[in-house]
């Protein structure tokens, strides 16, 4: 139900933060939620985000993660106007640009700012203006902090983005890091005079203790600004939404609370150009595993499982390993019988040869995979980016037909067969929400590798551990291996997440000041709030 008067512009309201990894993600979403509870029509929006962690829209288009996410807690379709420009870092000083879900060209940092920013501002207000135009409210997030000195003349994310949406800000600050007080007033000091005056409020971000021991400093700070705290958001563990930074990596792993004897030891590699780590999620709350990213050879220890993610860069993320001697290890866990899983980037690893003529990935022509299945990879100059779906193939113990399986593909790079490959799944495409048919039928395709005895095994599915039936099969064969009997699938994380969202709005309207929220928003007069 939308309560948007005809012919009228969305209203808009924008977080920012002090710093990046202050909650400003969560707190969108947060009001995404709380908006869409309250009846109004909601969209999110970050006209340029700096992730390698992606999502792929319904109709086949790459934006952030985030965005994604935020998406979901509005109860809509993701598009490309949500977040219109994607930065996904490539070299050292480069990314890959990506316009409107499709990869436009990689640029030096220098390049893009000098030649290529005029023509993404234009970009980012015509696709605001087509999200404002089609709801009531639309929910805008910032990068970073936008009191970068060296960023602001040409910025296209922070305050001249709020201007040109004519939205008032939040500043999110994040206390869990210290120093809260002096990262909002420092903010402040740096903005231009007009810049400050759009700063409506501010938010202190993961509390943890007494709120009243706080409450000196709260007043302090808005008798020093004239600015009121809008909330204190307590710390909220066990949040089972994605994160776009990796930053966030140690701090969830941080809130894992593992006292049973038979946890599971499960490894992923913290690969320098790392992506879609949020394939990883659904381990965090298997009440059975204990989840490390190592980047060290020394942090390996003893794993049950290792798993090898997604990666901007798979050839200098592989050399990466052969220089840490990861490699050395990884190779040998596999031969002793190793539970070992490639996803995306870490599939491609798997393979004989990582092949790239055209250096669309790296100047490394011809680069050795570890060779466990009989494949090269070949890196195209078109990304291949769908949704898909099927179900798993007899392919061994664990891995049976009745798994169903879905999830998007990320890629540049193509599989080139030259031996007999034992694939699990069988999926279908659902790019652009159109069925592929064959004589009246689905055609499924199949897709991945994996060993007879289902211990070695690679795909392209992102989300593929986001089923839980598959996830929960995978983990039960790892703890057969141990001598350890199987546990039933309780956990269902994509129900899960709904539940999230509804926690993450209830606690943020606990805690923040929405009546004043909606004020400054302008909803009550204008949408009759």
């Amino acid at each position: 139900m939308s309560k948007q008067s005809e012919n009228k512009a969305a209203l808009t309201i924008m977080v920012q933060g002090t710093a990046s990894d202050v909650g400003k993600s969560l707190v969108t979403a947060a009001l995404c939620r709380i908006f869409r509870q309250d009846g109004y029509t909601v969209a999110p929006f970050k006209s340029q985000n700096m992730s390698l962690n992606s999502y792929v829209t319904w109709d086949g288009k790459e934006i952030g993660r985030a965005q994604g996410m935020q998406a979901d807690a509005c109860g809509v379709l993701a598009t490309t106007d949500m977040n219109p420009i994607l930065l996904k870092p490539t070299r050292e000083m480069s990314s890959q640009v990506v316009v409107h879900g499709k990869p436009l060209r990689d640029f030096s940092a220098r390049e893009y700012r000098e030649s290529y920013l005029p023509q993404a501002g234009v970009i980012v207000r015509e696709a605001l203006a087509r999200l404002r135009s089609s709801n009531d409210i639309v929910v805008l997030e910032g990068a970073g902090s936008p009191a970068e000195i060296n960023l602001k003349d040409r910025d296209i994310v922070n305050m001249r983005m709020a201007a040109w949406a004519d939205a008032p800000v939040i500043l999110v600050a994040d206390i869990d890091r210290g120093g809260v007080f002096a990262s909002i007033v420092g903010t402040l000091e740096l903005l231009e005079p007009d810049e400050r005056e759009r700063v409506c409020g501010f938010v202190i971000n993961k509390f943890r203790g007494d709120v009243g021991l706080l409450q000196p400093g709260v007043d302090w700070l808005e008798e020093r600004t004239g600015k009121p705290v809008l909330g204190v958001l307590p710390f909220l563990p066990g949040l089972a939404l994605e994160d776009e930074d990796s930053l966030s990596l140690d701090r969830k792993l941080e809130e894992q609370v593992k006292g049973r004897p038979d946890t599971l030891d499960i490894v992923v590699l913290r690969l320098p150009r790392i992506s879609n780590f949020t394939d990883a999620d659904p381990l965090y709350f298997e009440a059975d595993v204990g989840l490390r990213f190592v980047d060290r050879l020394e942090q390996w220890g003893a794993p049950d499982a290792v798993i090898l993610p997604g990666s901007k860069n798979t050839v200098e993320d592989l050399l990466w390993l052969r220089e840490t001697g990861l490699a050395q290890q990884i190779t040998a866990f596999a031969e002793k019988g190793g539970h070992l899983v490639g996803i995306c980037g870490g599939y491609e690893m798997l393979g004989a040869m990582l092949l790239d003529p055209a250096g669309v990935e790296s100047e490394h022509k011809e680069t050795p995979g570890f060779g466990f299945f009989p494949f090269d990879v070949k890196f195209a100059g078109e990304k291949k980016t769908v949704r898909v779906e099927g179900n798993a193939r007899a392919a061994s113990a664990w891995l049976t037909e009745k798994l169903p399986v879905e999830g998007y593909e990320i890629h540049m790079g193509e599989i080139i067969q030259h031996g007999e490959l034992r694939q699990p799944f069988a999926i279908r495409s659902q790019q652009a929400g159109v069925e592929s048919l064959q004589v009246g039928e689905l055609t499924y395709e199949g897709e991945g590798a994996c060993s007879a005895d289902g211990r070695l095994w690679g795909t392209f599915i992102h989300g593929i551990l986001h089923n839980d039936d598959l996830r929960r099969a995978w983990l039960n064969d790892i703890r057969e291996a141990r001598g350890w009997e199987p546990l039933a699938a309780e956990l269902r994380f994509r129900e899960n997440r709904e539940e999230a969202f509804d926690r993450l709005a209830a606690h943020t309207r606990e805690h923040l000041n929405m009546p004043l929220v909606y004020k400054l928003l302008g909803a009550g007069e204008e949408l009759g709030a």
